[in-house]
């Protein structure tokens, strides 16, 4: 199947504005993008479209997620498996209250129990969920800080904080020399606005995220919209700070 940008949001439940900015963060690339600029996605691209949902449901960051779906040892059936339990609990929900209003509406107060999920047994599917992917995924306090930070945040600060990080990935674009002071302040800066915003990057987690940048081609893209060779400024200047 094909579907458009507009007919994909619709079907997931998410805004056209949501799959143009993982489209920009390099997440989710549509499948096909016509000449004229029109986004289309496959069977593929909404398979791992609603692994995404999946991990966000679990309040998973993106950049996670992102690892997440470019691990070999990822298992799509699974997730998907996962996210449809959830759904079917969720529905199950809503139609047990439906019910309830409509007895309301025709005169009956309270209806018979039904073995249906409550809100308690979603939360404790959900949380079970959450955990076995910061077992698998990231089972490291960076991962539980950065899931316990956002969580917290309000859409105005997230926009924010992304308003930041594109300002520093816009000055590794413009900078001509990463070795130089100029370069190795930048990378001071990002190693503090992660730390500021996400996990305490330390140096061994910020050396891992420069070799990233360059080796996982997504990374690479996305960098790179601000500048060519914005991903090499990077890790050449982080290997560089790293080293001391």
């Amino acid at each position: 199947m094909r579907y458009s940008i507009s007919k994909a949001a619709d079907l997931v439940g998410v805004s056209v504005r949501t799959l143009r900015y993982y489209d920009e963060i390099g997440l989710l690339k549509p499948s096909e993008i016509t000449p004229a600029g029109y986004r289309f996605y496959d069977d593929t691209a909404m398979a791992a479209l609603q692994q995404i949902l999946f991990y966000r449901e679990l309040d998973v960051p993106l950049g996670q997620i992102a690892h997440i779906l470019s691990a070999p040892e990822n298992d799509r059936n699974e997730a998907l498996q996962k996210h449809r339990t959830l759904l079917l609990m969720r529905r199950r929900r809503l139609d047990d209250m439906l019910r309830l209003v409509d007895e309301t509406i025709g005169g009956i107060a309270m209806y018979e129990d039904r073995p249906n999920p409550t809100q308690q047994d979603w939360e404790a599917i959900k949380a079970q969920y959450a955990a076995e992917a910061a077992g698998r995924w990231g089972n490291t306090e960076a991962f539980l800080e950065s899931r316990e930070k956002h969580a917290g945040y309000t859409p105005e600060k997230e926009a924010a904080i992304r308003e930041d990080m594109e300002a520093i990935f816009q000055a590794f674009g413009a900078c001509a020399d990463p070795l130089s002071e100029e370069g190795q302040a930048l990378v001071k800066r990002w190693q503090e606005h992660i730390t500021q915003y996400h996990y305490n990057c330390t140096i061994g987690i910020l050396a891992c995220l420069g070799q990233m940048y360059v080796n996982d081609p997504r990374f690479a893209e996305n960098l790179d919209k601000y500048g060519p060779g914005t991903a090499r400024k990077m890790s050449d200047a982080i290997a560089a700070y790293c080293k001391g």
